[in-house]
């Protein structure tokens, strides 16, 4: 059989082989403390299982429209306004199955081949995979810890060329967890913009960023470029990784397009996560995520003291997320071979930097504060007394 070129050329997805390397240890019967996928502990609120198991059962679950559930997009788009301030049309919403497919979706409708695409060096590697599997030329512009691990207005202007129809940009990352400062992405996009280029702008970390000193959210960045192509998701604030659930929103021009797509890519998102979800925008629901935000930052607190106390240092903070990404290269191993052995010998896993990019690929290591407070003192000490025997 002759398997695709795209097929081919497309990297593992890193955290997801040492997560098969950590399950194949819990087989054998060792006890594994998994810090290396991005999968808050919490799962849905309450009030939305509830929903799901009102609906399953009290109505055919039939195809809702591509686009999704009408009352889902309302709810969506009245959330920005309460949470962010920022008025969207609900036509301007599109419900995904999960975030992968908005971004699946906004790259089809964005992209050709040969197009260029500027995404910071490190990132989330699915983003320029799935851009590259509809012919983009990704560049991954390095970053620094002075620029936070994120794109610049300095580094986009110096990397642009004739070729470059379009960035990506998260905010918060996965891995850094660092997000772009509100005043720097707005000059970002307008220098895309005045280039005639398009901004894919991956919030899925948004709502678990700080707030300021004023007990305000971050800003999305839809307060100040409406045209920006907004990829959300079900799965991180509100804990629904497996129900495969997400959201974007477009510039009203791209609708129509993203409907034929969608229709022919996925039909729609699962109808009866689609029901559930509405009660995720119940004030019982919203409260019990802002209590579940603070308590990331009770864990990350606890594991920046716990890295630095056995010395692996953290060059940037997180602001957002949950993740920490920390730099191995004192060890003496690079950051696969400290994957790799912590994994072996302290039953630790981790995501080396690799999946992420190229400047930080041996020196960086991603770890997923999204575990409880409990297995996260225990993966620290574990890592300690690794760290221990390397010295």
């Amino acid at each position: 059989m002759r398997i695709s070129q795209r097929a081919q050329s497309v990297a593992p997805f890193y955290a997801m082989e040492f997560g098969k390397h950590a399950a194949a240890l819990e087989a054998e019967g060792h006890r594994v403390v998994k810090l290396s996928l991005g999968e808050p502990d919490f799962g849905a609120p309450p009030a939305v299982l509830d929903a799901l198991r009102g609906a399953v059962g009290s109505r055919p679950m039939t195809y809702t429209g591509a686009l999704g559930l009408p009352e889902l997009r309302q709810a969506i788009a009245r959330f920005y306004g309460d949470q962010h301030g920022v008025d969207v049309d609900p036509g301007r919403v599109v419900v995904t199955a999960g975030a992968s497919a908005a971004l699946v979706l906004g790259a089809a409708a964005l992209v050709d081949p040969g197009d260029e695409v500027l995404i910071a060096d490190p990132s989330y590697p699915c983003n320029r995979q799935i851009a590259e599997s509809f012919g983009a030329r990704v560049t991954l512009v390095p970053t620094s810890a002075e620029s936070r691990y994120q794109l610049d207005t300095a580094s986009v202007g110096s990397y642009w060329t004739d070729r470059t129809r379009g960035i990506m940009v998260a905010s918060p990352s996965n891995p850094t967890g660092t997000s772009v400062p509100a005043d720097e992405l707005a000059a970002i996009c307008e220098l895309a913009r005045e280039r005639d280029a398009w901004r894919i702008v991956d919030e899925i970390y948004l709502d678990l960023g700080d707030h300021d000193a004023q007990g305000r959210p971050p800003r999305s960045v839809l307060s100040y470029d409406q045209e920006a192509v907004v990829i959300n998701s079900f799965s991180k604030y509100f804990g629904m990784t497996g129900w495969r659930l997400g959201w974007c929103v477009v510039p009203e021009a791209l609708v129509p397009a993203l409907e034929r797509l969608a229709q022919n890519y996925m039909i729609c998102a699962s109808t009866p996560a689609q029901y559930a979800a509405l009660a995720c925008f119940t004030p019982g629901s919203l409260a019990v995520c802002e209590e579940r935000r603070a308590e990331f930052g009770r864990r990350r607190a606890l594991v920046l003291e716990g890295l630095e106390q056995i010395g692996l240092p953290v060059p940037v903070p997180p602001d957002g997320a949950f993740y920490v990404y920390f730099d191995v290269s004192g060890t003496g191993l690079s950051s696969w071979e400290f994957c790799g052995r912590a994994l072996q010998e302290a039953h630790v896993a981790l995501t080396p930097g690799r999946d992420f990019g190229v400047g930080t690929a041996e020196t960086h290591v991603r770890l997923s504060y999204a575990a409880s407070a409990d297995e996260l003192r225990e993966g620290i000490a574990r890592l300690g007394k690794f760290v221990a025997t390397l010295a």
